[in-house]
């Protein structure tokens, strides 16, 4: 690897950040790697997360996130029959992490009053704001269409406020119900 932060990198924290990569703990090997100099020479974020995607390279293992695989409404729909308590609502939520956004798909039970996550549906990474290729988000027409019909197919209502773009505050069904 032609890196000259790599080349500094002594062998015991290389090997170190390469277990980080081979688990997928990006945001770990990052810090790995930073914390191995001193604070006066340590490489600047972005800098090294170049070096650690690189290195996912170098490793075979690919630094961006897969988009996750079609739902599958059967499976869905056996998941929320052996979970605990009644359904009484299908719901879809935006969250994020380092990656970017995602949608969660929930069945809300009562009897205790529950929240199942059933899926985290993600169809790529923040770069698509940059580039232009969202809205529409692939995620949220995934998980309205999934969503509508397990909450349909399970005579039980479905709720996702902002279809339409990522919301972390949107009213939640417990809330508007």
């Amino acid at each position: 690897m032609d890196s000259p932060i790599w080349a500094e990198l002594p062998a015991t924290d290389r090997s170190a950040v390469d277990s980080l990569i081979h688990k997928d703990h990006r945001i770990a090997a990052v810090k790995r790697l930073r914390d191995a100099f001193p604070v006066d020479s340590r490489p600047g974020l972005y800098e090294a997360l170049d070096v650690v995607a690189e290195r996912y390279r170098e490793l075979g293992q690919r630094f961006e996130r897969y988009p996750t695989p079609p739902l599958n409404l059967p499976a869905l729909t056996e998941k929320v029959k052996a979970l605990p308590g009644r359904t009484v609502a299908i719901e879809a939520v935006w969250d994020g992490d380092t990656d970017g956004w995602c949608v969660d798909l929930i069945a809300l039970a009562d009897d205790p009053p529950a929240e199942h996550r059933l899926a985290s549906i993600r169809h790529g990474s923040d770069m698509r704001l940059f580039n232009g290729s969202v809205p529409p988000w692939p995620e949220a027409q995934e998980a309205d269409t999934v969503g509508r019909a397990l909450a349909e197919h399970l005579a039980v209502p479905f709720h996702f406020t902002s279809p339409d773009e990522p919301d972390l505050d949107a009213p939640r069904w417990r809330t508007t119900a």
